[in-house]
């Protein structure tokens, strides 16, 4: 079986949120949301944490969770760096650009760090336990070196995955079984009189089912998606003249479904009937915070998360 690694994207902006949501704290003890993700993650056996932070919170991030990871945990923790000029040969960062490349960029800054399967999840996002048992099944099971990679896919019931205050991106998957066919970038979805709708990238509406499938970017790769990844941000980067240099993000889902599309690769969608939620608003927080106390009080979680025996 195959050691697996767990990555946090932590390097978002937090622009809607109005802070650094990642670092805010929710459980009794301070506690953010990574914290309780990394409990899960070593809980289903994941054995090491990379998680991708922007150089500029690096402090902020050590003394507020950082520091306590390193002391309570007893497996390895790697903290990485995502910057916009972190670019193939060849390239620069266009004038003004201030703001990381999106989530592809950040698992492609990871590469040194990881040689086995790896799951990669949103810091703000709170996910349950259960996705993080079934993924860890399937990526310490996986074949490597695979001539097409097989890959897997946490996947959300819809309706559990919206927010009370406010419209949320996700992506919107179409499978055959347990097979991902496609899945498209879907944003602003919301309810609305009692109706689920949504845009799609070219700005059309779009009406969805409350049962259909959702990505939160939990998705499970084997190192084999760095070669692919490398040569779709090469591809981003030449088409940039055609989007707003200052704001296009290079983004899994969206490559996701070229590789799907090309036949280049396969992914498993591992569903759960599991709530979600996050942080994407900060009107979020007292239903972020009184979620967490009902799964302390029912004793799915410690009080302090992190004692010795943890």
């Amino acid at each position: 079986m195959n050691i697996t690694s767990l990555v946090i994207m932590a390097a978002g902006l937090g622009s809607r949120y109005g802070g650094i949501k990642q670092l805010e704290p929710f459980g009794p003890d301070g506690e953010i949301i990574m914290d309780y993700s990394i409990f899960d993650a070593i809980k289903a056996g994941f054995d090491k944490i990379v998680i991708i932070i922007r150089e500029d919170i690096y402090d902020d991030f050590m003394n507020i969770i950082g520091n306590r990871l390193i002391k309570s945990t007893n497996i390895p923790i790697h903290i990485v760096f995502q910057s916009p000029d972190s670019l193939p040969a060849g390239y620069s960062v266009p004038t003004g650009r201030t703001k990381p490349w999106g989530t592809g960029q950040a698992i492609l800054s990871v590469s040194e760090y990881i040689d086995e399967p790896f799951l990669v999840i949103n810091a703000d996002d709170f996910y349950g336990r259960e996705a993080y048992v079934k993924s860890q099944i399937f990526l310490s099971n996986s074949i490597l070196n695979l001539e097409k990679p097989k890959f897997c896919l946490a996947g959300y019931v819809l309706e559990n995955t919206l927010s009370n205050n406010g419209s949320v991106t996700r992506g919107i998957c179409k499978c055959d079984g347990g097979k991902l066919i496609s899945i498209e970038e879907t944003f602003e979805i919301k309810y609305e009189n009692d109706v689920i709708t949504g845009r799609n990238s070219s700005g059309n509406s779009l009406s969805l089912s409350p049962s259909d499938i959702a990505s939160m970017n939990m998705i499970g790769f084997t190192p084999a998606i760095f070669t692919l990844l490398e040569e779709k941000f090469k591809n981003f980067l030449d088409e940039l003249n055609t989007k707003d240099p200052m704001k296009a993000e290079f983004l899994i889902p969206v490559v996701l479904n070229e590789l799907l599309n090309e036949n280049l690769v396969d992914v498993e969608v591992v569903k759960t009937t599991a709530n979600w939620f996050g942080v994407t608003f900060r009107d979020d927080r007292p239903q972020v915070k009184a979620s967490l106390n009902e799964l302390i009080n029912n004793g799915t979680y410690p009080a302090p998360l992190w004692r010795p025996e943890c």
